[in-house]
């Protein structure tokens, strides 16, 4: 699957992306780990991720949130990137996509969570998180989220200890998939396929 370098613009900043469009209304947007150790749209998981989505037929977007790569502006804590994955979001529905899902990695499923539960960011597909910091990053004021249907987390990931997230989740939703990674710790190295494999038979399973 091809994808293109694209620029596009949130409060007066350009941030970069990556798009890969696809026949038909399914979208998604990937939302990388935390700028500030190193995370980018270039991301082992963040790749596995996107190729699960497009081997299901979906256009994907993946971008930099600020200050990260050829993005524009700074770090903001959490809140200047909400704006950002908002953006993303504008940009998939200006490219056709009605169905858009949200996945994000680490840090990237910390943003969807603040967009959804303190923005009131709208989503009609489904939320996908990946090793959400539980361990690392405030949760609290996360409450139950009807479109979370896929969690994966590491059996030895000590920034999102599965345990905490078996007891979370069940307040976020308790019928979402949670599924557990035997041996990974927070970064997955190696464990790629077997990521890409849990997120296309889950899109498989919906259809």
């Amino acid at each position: 699957m091809m994808e293109k370098q694209l620029l596009f613009e949130t409060e007066r900043i350009r941030l970069e992306g990556l798009y890969c469009e696809l026949p038909g209304e399914r979208g998604v947007v990937v939302c990388h780990p935390h700028p500030l150790y190193g995370g980018n749209m270039h991301n082992n998981v963040v790749e596995a991720i996107v190729n699960a989505y497009n081997k299901n037929g979906y256009s994907t977007l993946r971008f930099n949130f600020r200050g990260t790569g050829r993005s524009e502006g700074s770090y903001d804590n959490g809140i200047g990137e909400q704006e950002d994955l908002f953006s993303a979001i504008k940009l998939l529905k200006e490219k056709g996509n009605t169905h858009i899902d949200i996945a994000g990695y680490s840090f990237g499923a910390w943003i969807i969570a603040k967009a959804i539960h303190e923005k009131s960011v709208s989503v009609n597909g489904n939320l996908v998180f990946i090793s959400p910091p539980v361990g690392f990053m405030d949760f609290s004021f996360m409450g139950y989220c009807p479109n979370l249907k896929l969690i994966i987390a590491g059996e030895r990931d000590d920034i999102a200890p599965y345990q905490i997230i078996k007891n979370m989740f069940k307040k976020w939703n308790p019928d979402a998939n949670l599924k557990i990674i035997s041996g990974a710790d927070h970064f997955f190295y190696g464990m790629e396929e077997e990521i890409k494999k849990i997120i296309y038979d889950f899109l498989s399973e919906q259809g």
